[in-house]
C-alpha cells in the first residue's frame, strides 16, 4: 500500500520540484551578471532608504545580496518556504480526499486494512515527499552555489534544512483539516490560504515590534532561518514545537478519520 502511494504522488512531486529547480537554474544563471560595481553601488543606495525593519523581515540587515548564497539567505527563502510549504499543504489536504474523490475508498475498505492504517500508510508517503523536495532542492542549490564561487558550507546546510519544519506543520496540519471535509477542491484552497496568511502574519511581525506577537500566529516562524544565520545552528526549541505539533495532528487527523462517514 505504501508503494502504491508513493508511485501515485510521484507525478505531482515531480512537478512542483522541476518548478523549484527551473526557479534557481535560472538565477544561478543570471545573477552573476546583475551585480557589478556600478550596479551594487547604485543597490546600497537604495537599500538605504528601506527602513530597517523591512530590511530585517527579508535578512536584509544581516545578509548582502551581493552573491547567489546572499540572495537565497534573503529572498530566495522566501520561495523555498512559500512553495514548499504550498506543496506539503496541498499534499496533505489531497492525500486522503483523493480516495473520495475518485470513488476508490469503497475499494480499500474492501481490503483487510483498518482506517488508522491508511492514515498512517498515507502520512508516511507524504512526509517521504516532503523530505524528498527539501533534499532534491538542497542538493540542487549546494551544487550551484558550489560552482558559482565561495559560501559558507555549514551555514547553507542548517538553512536547507529549516523549510522541513513549518512543510510538515503544514502537511499534517491540512491532512487533518482534510478530515472535516469530502471537497478537493474546497480543501485546496483552505490549504493554501493558511500558507499565505500564515507568511503575512510572519512577515508583518518582523516590520513591528508592535505586533511581533504575530509570530506565534504563523506557521513561518518554525523555519527561523533568521536564528540559523546568526547563530549557525539551529533552533531546539523550534525542532521540539515542530515535532510536538506534528504529533499532536497526526493523532487528531486518526480520532476524526476513524469516525468520518466516509463517500
Amino acid at each position: 500500500m505504501f508503494l502504491r502511494e508513493m508511485k501515485v504522488n510521484l507525478k505531482s512531486f515531480l512537478i512542483w520540484l522541476g518548478v523549484l529547480i527551473g526557479i534557481f537554474l535560472v538565477v544561478f544563471l543570471i545573477y552573476p551578471y546583475m551585480f557589478d560595481q556600478n550596479n551594487m553601488e547604485m543597490f546600497d543606495e537604495m537599500m538605504a532608504i528601506f527602513p530597517e525593519e523591512f530590511l530585517k523581515a527579508f535578512n536584509m540587515d544581516i545578509a548582502s545580496i551581493d552573491t547567489v548564497f546572499g540572495w537565497i539567505k534573503t529572498e530566495g527563502f522566501v520561495f523555498i518556504l512559500l512553495i514548499i510549504g504550498s506543496y506539503a499543504s496541498i499534499l496533505g489536504s489531497n492525500i486522503l480526499l483523493k480516495e473520495e474523490s475518485d470513488e476508490t475508498i469503497e475499494y480499500l475498505n474492501t481490503l483487510p486494512v483498518t482506517r488508522s492504517k491508511i492514515v498512517l500508510t498515507k502520512f508516511l508517503c507524504g512526509i517521504c515527499y516532503v523530505f524528498l523536495m527539501v533534499l532534491g532542492l538542497g542538493i540542487f542549490n549546494y551544487i550551484g552555489l558550489a560552482l558559482s564561487g565561495d559560501f559558507d558550507q555549514k551555514s547553507y546546510l542548517l538553512l536547507s534544512i529549516t523549510p522541513l519544519f513549518p512543510a510538515l506543520v503544514f502537511f499534517s496540519l491540512s491532512m487533518f483539516l482534510a478530515t472535516f471535509t469530502h471537497k478537493t477542491k474546497k480543501m485546496v484552497g483552505i490549504s493554501l490560504g493558511i500558507v499565505f496568511i500564515s507568511y503575512i502574519l510572519q512577515t508583518i511581525a518582523s516590520v513591528s515590534d508592535n505586533v511581533s506577537f504575530l509570530k506565534y500566529f504563523s506557521i513561518f516562524t518554525l523555519s527561523d532561518t533568521r536564528y540559523v544565520i546568526e547563530n549557525s545552528s539551529l533552533n531546539p526549541m523550534i525542532i521540539l514545537i515542530s515535532l510536538m505539533l506534528i504529533i499532536l495532528f497526526l493523532g487528531l487527523t486518526l480520532i476524526h478519520y476513524n469516525k468520518k462517514e466516509l463517500i
